[in-house]
């Protein structure tokens, strides 16, 4: 990690949500805040003897990326990622925020916990990390967790992750307890009763296996009644890995009436189908599954129109003897911390997304969901942002993460993170 005196980056194309600029402009960033934004600005800029100036025509310059749904595995499964390989393996993929999921051992269900993961953080540096607390004590879907004391201590939100708060009593609690300290519920919708045994997406690929299906409705039918809670209390309610075409229906017809309710969709979701898992490849085997084509389509379109809002990685690592067996025994879970950027840019290639909304679903919808400032390449901002070149081709291999566990391994991707600056400092940078 480098503290920034004097860092000029001339002539990138400058992509920012916030600003709603697009253009071709220098930026300089002077002891950690950026001072001046546009056309010839590190030109007139004079630093000191040892000012940094990196010339990036070609290159893409945007706001940092904050992921609102990771799996950092600290405390209690270190062997397969700690905070500090999660927080490398976010620099390197452009990340400077990253909100880490409550299912640890033990549980992030206490104050205790959420401050021992903020200073465990703050120990090893570079990019944020926001804690997601338990909305019930030991995610066991019985007992309201301590919001308030949570959220004192660093906690963003919750979410039970990994579990359903299937209790339609208890959700209606939680969405009361969440609104009067205004965090967000973030829901993982699965009707349990539904997926008892359930291995993957039910459908003819099920049958062809021989492998017990995951029915949509499972997802839909959580989602419904979650979206009537939020309207009946008036809370906030954000969907975790949407994943099929019935929940982007019921978000569209829930933003239509102005509820105060986001979505996220994952990378593997909008570029996969469970045809991957063709083979029995373990690699694709994720909670909630890979659909169909039909629900790939309906997720992109709603990334795409904005009734899905954003673009998070679900980054759930797991070592080999996870996955390195018979794909009942197999754990759920992909990594894709370091590799979000690339896939996404396929969407771009094809015309799905235009880069103005990748860096608004990576960037600035998940900054405002978690209730944070979100990135801006503006004067006086702090420094957070990546710089990317767009045609560096390259293969998604082992890097900073502790596990390789995703079916996107060895293949061929373009788009490329070079520098990745989180609150002022270069926390990766491609040599």
């Amino acid at each position: 990690m480098t503290q920034i005196a004097h860092l000029v980056i001339r002539g990138a194309r400058l992509i920012c949500p916030v600003t709603k600029r697009d253009e071709i402009a220098d930026v300089v960033v002077e002891r950690g805040v950026i001072t001046r934004v546009g056309k010839g600005a590190g030109e007139a800029a004079r630093g000191p003897e040892d000012s940094r100036v990196v010339e990036a025509s070609g290159k893409i310059l945007g706001p940092g990326f904050v992921d609102a749904h990771a799996h950092f595995r600290e405390p209690g499964f270190e062997s397969k990622e700690d905070i500090e390989s999660g927080l490398r393996a976010a620099a390197r993929g452009g990340y400077v925020a990253v909100a880490a999921m409550p299912n640890t051992s033990p549980v992030n269900d206490t104050a205790a916990i959420t401050k021992l993961m903020v200073e465990r953080a703050r120990s090893v540096g570079g990019p944020k990390l926001l804690p997601i607390g338990a909305i019930t004590k030991g995610q066991k879907g019985e007992t309201l967790a301590e919001m308030t004391l949570m959220r004192d201590a660093g906690a963003v939100g919750f979410s039970d992750d990994g579990r359903c708060v299937v209790s339609s009593g208890l959700m209606r609690r939680a969405f009361e307890y969440a609104k009067t300290i205004d965090v967000p519920l973030i829901q993982h919708a699965e009707d349990h009763s539904l997926t008892v045994g359930a291995e993957m997406h039910e459908g003819a690929i099920a049958t062809r296996l021989g492998l017990r299906g995951w029915p949509r409705v499972a997802e839909d039918i959580i989602v419904a009644r979650d979206l009537l809670l939020a309207s009946y209390t008036g809370g906030t309610y954000h969907l975790a890995h949407a994943s099929t075409h019935g929940s982007v229906a019921l978000l569209r017809e829930a933003k239509s009436r102005g509820l105060r309710v986001t979505a996220e969709v994952t990378p593997h979701h909008l570029l996969l189908t469970h045809e991957a898992v063709l083979s029995f490849n373990t690699l694709a085997k994720v909670n909630p599954p890979l659909r169909e084509q039909e629900d790939v389509d309906a997720l992109r379109a709603a990334l795409a129109d904005g009734t899905i809002d954003m673009i998070a990685t679900d980054h759930a690592p797991h070592g080999a003897p996870e996955k390195s067996c018979t794909f009942t025994q197999a754990a759920f879970g992909i990594v894709g911390l370091e590799s979000a950027f690339a896939l996404i840019r396929r969407l771009e290639k094809e015309g799905v997304l235009t880069f103005m909304r990748i860096f608004e679903s990576l960037s600035t919808a998940p900054s405002k969901l978690l209730g944070v400032i979100p990135p801006a390449l503006k004067e006086g901002a702090r420094a957070n942002f990546a710089l990317i070149d767009p045609a560096r081709v390259h293969r998604i291999e082992r890097g900073a993460s502790k596990s390789v566990n995703t079916p996107f391994f060895g293949q061929e991707v373009e788009g490329r993170v070079e520098m990745t600056v989180a609150d002022g400092a270069i926390v990766w940078e491609l040599t």
